[in-house]
C-alpha cells in the first residue's frame, strides 16, 4: 500500500475572486475537494507548509486532509502557479478510496547512466517520455517508474513493452512498443563516421574488367579490314 501523507486544512466559507486573495494574502492557499459523489468542500492550506510537498511526485501521493474534525483521503489533481512568482494558487484534491481506480502521471528515472556503454562511448541518453500515465487503484500509485540503461549501446531504446511495472498497474498508452528512451548518437560522431566511410579506398579488384584490353604501348594498330572483291 502505498504511503499517505498528511496536511492540515480549514473550512473557506466564501468563495470569489475578493475572498481567495484575503487568504492568499494571509499566507494561505485556497483548495476544494471534490468527487466521490459528494459536495464540493472549500478549504484552505498553510502555503509554507503545501511547497515542502511540491515536487515531481506531489501527484502520485495519496494525501489525508485534516479539517476540522473530518479526513478527507485526496490525491492532488491540479495545482495553479503564479506565472511570475511561480507561487501555488489554487490546488485541486480529489477524494479517493481503496477501490478508487484512476489515472495519474509518473515520473520515469533513468537509472545506472554512469554504466552505460552508449553514453561511455559519447551517446546521449534521450528520454523520450518524462512521464508514464498509469491506471490503478489509488493506493497503489508508483512513486516513480525505474528505467535500467545499463546495457544499453548508441542507437539502443527501451519500449514500453519492456518496462516492469508495479503489480496492478497499467500503461496507457496503446502502443506496446512505443520508444520511451533512448541513446542517440551525437552529430560529431555521425560525422566522423560518415567521414571515414567516404574516405575508404577502393581496391583495384573491386574495378570490372574492361571487355577489351588497350593495346600495348608501342604496338601497332590492327589492320583494317580490306573491302571485298567485285565479280565480274
Amino acid at each position: 500500500m502505498a504511503q499517505i501523507f498528511t496536511l492540515s486544512a480549514a473550512v473557506r466559507d466564501k468563495g470569489g475572486k475578493g475572498a481567495t486573495r484575503a487568504v492568499r494574502r494571509a499566507e494561505q492557499v485556497p483548495a476544494v475537494i471534490y468527487g466521490d459523489k459528494k459536495e464540493p468542500v472549500m478549504i484552505t492550506l498553510e502555503a509554507r507548509e503545501l511547497r515542502r510537498h511540491l515536487a515531481a511526485t506531489f501527484f502520485t501521493h495519496v494525501y489525508e486532509l485534516k479539517v476540522g474534525n473530518t479526513a478527507h483521503k485526496v490525491i492532488p489533481r491540479d495545482v495553479q502557479f503564479h506565472p511570475v512568482t511561480e507561487a501555488p494558487l489554487h490546488v485541486d484534491f480529489l477524494r479517493v478510496s481503496d477501490t478508487t481506480k484512476i489515472t495519474a502521471m509518473v515520473p520515469l528515472i533513468a537509472e545506472n547512466v554512469d554504466k552505460c556503454p552508449g553514453v561511455k562511448n559519447g551517446g546521449l541518453l534521450n528520454l523520450i517520455y518524462h512521464e508514464l500515465e498509469v491506471k490503478c487503484f489509488a493506493n497503489q500509485i508508483p512513486e516513480s517508474i525505474s528505467l535500467n540503461v545499463a546495457e544499453l549501446n548508441l542507437g539502443q531504446s527501451i519500449h514500453l513493452h519492456e518496462i516492469k511495472l508495479p503489480q496492478g498497474v497499467e500503461a496507457t498508452l496503446h502502443d506496446k512498443n512505443a520508444t520511451i528512451a533512448t541513446i542517440a548518437t551525437p552529430s560529431a560522431l555521425r560525422s566522423k563516421e560518415d567521414e571515414a566511410a567516404a574516405t575508404t579506398a577502393i581496391s583495384p579488384a573491386d574495378v570490372p574488367a574492361t571487355k577489351q584490353a588497350a593495346p600495348a604501348a608501342g604496338a601497332a594498330a590492327p589492320a583494317a579490314a580490306k573491302p571485298a572483291a567485285k565479280k565480274k
